[in-house]
């Protein structure tokens, strides 16, 4: 029987397979750029989603839009890590790595468990692939794998076999040819071909022919599975046990776009975005410009500070401004971020973090721009800076983004990273009544006391010295916008020296304000013991698992992780205290360890990472133990 005849479900002839039950599985599908492992990964990552087992993803890009073909520089991956319980990480070791080509295999085989099942596409060990990855010998025909089980697959003979009576040309053949292999990965991981199944109908539904190629090749891999002899056993992840609620998988950039429309529906306004492409902040403005119905303004400016500039005019108009980039833009975005603390506007900042300097690896994560937010603008500027430390807590926190720059009339930078913009995990959708309350309030009439004052004084301040947010256009609430130093009160340009001190330090306090209003730090762990591991930002998973692990062996260890950094928690310093020794682990050479210890004077440690990939929990854990000796 062709392969391309078979259906997805066993037939007569079927053997029955081996099935083990697992707690998780780490899978990494690779190849060529041009291979489709993104779109591979997403769906493994979906079906096992509506299986319900806890995910987490990291996707792995080029950064060359189109590398030559089968050369290392092209190699585009997507790991999927899934359990039957509670995970916080894409996984450490792999358990099996599926290698369409030899610069896939060379780039990531040392990830690979020993022992682990290594699936290859033996069609593309060709001479010349061989020869652009930097293999001397066939990796498949000496012993340089005999520690793993190696699975030698026609992947593109038996794709074309799949597909053979469509009368598609061979290149149009090879492009369903990730699907064979996530057919083989969906049986041999017990995963159902249907979520997959409903795509290709909804994504495909008016190319009858590339809709009939995807299904079959599909079902062909899943029933090379489940009839070739060389795959003896096969493996069940049983559901994972979490907390009941209505889920939904979510990449961190889509989160934040949710969160921003989220808050500004609360906040009864309209958003306008405003951002120009950049790696890896590009999907949020993608995303903002598919819910227009909720009164959302998504603009590509054509360029940074054409955007920052049309966020700030937003903010000033009375809507909600936001501008969306990654560290090269925030370069040039930063004289405009100064003229928001100046005029003293409520704009969100999101800042995708990626590897750097200049260009940088504009695909790959880093956590190097947190000093930049902190202090990357000419003059005294203070901004407030917070950032989420997963995938889901993206909504979470440009939420909280959005609520302290309309509550205290502040730029506020959200700093996530291209791990959690990418990275997917499940996100329990929240009930709209359990969100915060944003309140928005514009003055109707003036504020002057009537003694030769004028009648509106704009940077008049509550009691945590916030102004109020007038609308240009309200009658008798006119009043004088810039750059130029303001006068206390009146808002009038002023250069007296004294008024320029007292600006600066009242901008500064009211940043401090902040952290009356934000919750304090939390401790995961022991009150007091011998070591504290405090992480910001993405670092959160690998720390969390890293600690638990310690903690298991009795050590005295807690974690603590700062999603406010500016201010942080007003008991950051205390907790600090109540630890022998504290150790930071960051992608980056020590920044948030530079803030603690010039802050807090504590004699921190770094643990620091800096080669666009996470953190894996091994590392941390190393590391822990060295400390702790």
């Amino acid at each position: 029987m062709p392969v391309s005849n078979l259906s997805a479900a066993p037939g007569p002839q079927a053997r029955k397979a081996e099935a083990q039950e697992v707690e998780s599985v780490t899978i990494r599908f690779c190849g060529d750029s041009g291979d489709g492992m993104q779109l591979a990964g997403t769906q493994f990552t979906n079906a096992s989603a509506m299986l319900g087992n806890d995910i987490s993803t990291l996707p792995d890009f080029p950064a060359e839009i189109r590398a030559p073909a089968g050369t290392l520089a092209g190699v585009s991956g997507f790991q999927v890590h899934f359990s039957s319980h509670d995970i916080h990480t894409p996984g450490d070791k792999l358990n099996t790595l599926v290698a369409m080509n030899p610069a896939a295999l060379k780039t990531n085989i040392k990830d690979l468990e020993s022992g682990g099942i290594l699936i290859v596409n033996s069609d593309a060990f060709t001479t010349s692939d061989l020869h652009k990855a930097g293999y001397k010998a066939n990796p498949l025909e000496d012993d340089s794998l005999k520690g793993y089980r190696v699975y030698k697959i026609r992947i593109n003979t038996l794709n074309r076999e799949a597909v053979a009576d469509m009368k598609l040309s061979p290149r149009e053949a090879d492009r369903c040819k990730n699907f064979f292999a996530l057919g083989l990965v969906f049986w041999l991981y017990e995963r159902s071909l249907d979520p997959t199944l409903r795509w290709i109908h909804q994504k495909f539904g008016k190319n009858p022919a590339v809709l009939e190629a995807n299904t079959r090749t599909l079902k062909a891999g899943y029933n090379y599975g489940e009839t070739t002899e060389a795959l003896p056993v096969h493996y069940r992840v049983p559901k994972a046990q979490i907390k009941p609620g209505v889920y939904r998988k979510i990449t961190g950039n889509e989160a934040i776009a949710l969160g921003l429309v989220a808050a500004a529906n609360l906040a009864n306004m309209p958003i306008c975005c405003a951002s120009y492409p950049i790696t890896p902040a590009s999907d949020i403005l993608h995303h903002l410009s598919e819910l227009k119905r909720y009164g959302v303004r998504a603009i590509q400016a054509e360029d940074e500070i054409a955007a920052i500039g049309m966020a700030i005019g937003a903010a000033f108009g009375g809507s909600l401004g936001v501008t969306g980039t990654s560290g090269p833009g925030i370069c040039l975005k930063s004289e405009a971020i100064g003229l928001a603390v100046m005029t003293e506007l409520p704009l969100v900042i999101i800042d995708v973090q990626r590897g750097g300097p200049s260009t940088g690896l504009p695909t790959k994560t880093e956590q190097a721009d947190l000093l930049q937010a902190m202090f990357g603008r000419n003059g005294e500027c203070p901004v407030a800076i917070v950032a989420p430390c997963s995938p889901a807590d993206c909504f979470d926190m440009v939420f909280e983004a959005v609520r302290l720059a309309i509550s205290f009339m502040t730029p506020v930078f959200l700093l996530s990273d291209g791990y959690l913009a990418n990275g997917a995990e499940p996100w329990l959708i929240p009930k709209v009544d359990d969100l915060p309350k944003i309140k928005v309030e514009h003055p109707t009439k003036g504020n002057g006391n009537g003694n030769g004052e004028a009648h509106f004084l704009p940077y008049k301040r509550d009691e945590r010295l916030v102004r109020q947010w007038a609308i240009p256009g309200t009658a008798g609430l006119e009043h004088r916008i810039g750059g130029l130093e303001k006068e206390d009160v009146t808002g009038n340009v002023s250069y007296d020296p004294a008024n320029h001190e007292h600006m600066i330090k009242t901008r500064a306090q009211k940043i401090a304000n902040i952290a009356n209003e934000i919750p304090e730090l939390a401790v995961n762990g022991p009150a007091e013991g011998d070591l504290l591991v405090i992480g910001w930002g993405g670092t959160y998973g690998s720390i969390n698992e890293a600690v638990k692990n310690a903690q298991k062996k009795g050590h005295k260890v807690a974690q603590a992780h700062l999603r406010y950094l500016n201010p942080m928690p007003k008991n950051t310093g205390d907790v600090l205290k109540r630890y022998k020794k504290v150790l930071v682990p960051e992608l980056n050479t020590g920044q948030l360890r530079l803030l603690l210890r010039g802050i807090f004077l504590v004699d921190a440690v770094g643990l620091n990472k800096v080669q666009g990939r996470p953190f894996l929990v091994s590392e941390i854990e190393a590391k822990i133990e060295e400390m702790l000796k």
